[in-house]
């Protein structure tokens, strides 16, 4: 048989398949480390998100904490009496076991253009100011505007940061949550208005000049399969308004 026309033999045969395995493996390296390196900055970003998100959205609602519009003093609430409470105490913290927080604000509701207003305040801005539950808000006349007011509660457990109306009915905000932290910064007294010290639970509340709020945030909760680093967001927001 002519050489020319031979076949390929083993060695050859092996030491093809054996280049092609190689080039396989190289390929196959590559597209894990990509996949890998596009997971971990998806992860990292979704986390960024979540902190921004939050931080902004609470950022944004407790800045207005106190505010009730251009009401005439004193606020009449004989009609709905548990609006007196809410009205003296605009931001209150309770603290539970395993580091559960619920922070509830009340604010007037300029977000939602009143639709999830738990009370109605009716007031001319001159001579008097009522408020009212919804069901019970008469009709205003010419002079007179409704200001409504909301209640919003942010409670974290369970590695979720959650908000509503109330404790017991909130909806999921974001989750892996591994921390969640609220101080108050306190005036010494009414006549100085700076905030010298930070508290976690308050007991003056007008004397509330700002509020920290400190997040740590994590790819996967409790698990050491995380595919970016946790991070930790933190913020000091001034409330204005009532407070200051």
């Amino acid at each position: 048989m002519r050489r020319s026309s031979r076949g390929i033999g083993l060695i050859e045969l092996m030491v093809a398949m054996t280049l092609g395995l190689v080039i396989v493996l190289g390929v196959t390296q590559i597209f894990l480390a990509a996949r890998n390196t596009y997971q971990s900055q998806n992860a990292a970003a979704n986390i960024q998100e979540d902190g921004r998100f939050l931080m902004s959205k609470m950022a944004q609602e407790i800045r207005m904490t106190g505010f009730f519009g251009c009401q005439a003093n004193p606020l009449d609430s004989t009609p709905t009496k548990d609006f007196t409470a809410a009205y003296a105490a605009p931001i209150t913290i309770t603290r539970g076991a395993n580091n559960s927080v619920i922070l509830t604000l009340i604010t007037a509701d300029v977000g939602n253009n009143g639709t999830n207003a738990n009370w109605n305040i009716l007031t001319d801005c001159r001579s008097f100011s009522t408020a009212y539950v919804p069901a019970d808000m008469p009709a205003a006349v010419v002079g007179q505007q409704v200001i409504p007011i909301r209640r919003i509660v942010y409670t974290f457990s369970s590695n979720q940061v959650r908000s509503g109306n109330v404790a017991t009915d909130v909806q999921p905000l974001i989750g892996n949550v591994l921390a969640f932290d609220v101080t108050f910064g306190m005036a010494s007294s009414a006549a100085n208005p700076n905030a010298s010290t930070y508290v976690a639970t308050p007991t003056n509340y007008d004397l509330i000049r700002s509020v920290r709020i400190s997040l740590q945030v994590a790819d996967q909760a409790a698990t050491p399969n995380s595919r970016a680093q946790t991070r930790t967001f933190n913020t000091v927001i001034a409330l204005r308004n009532r407070l200051l």
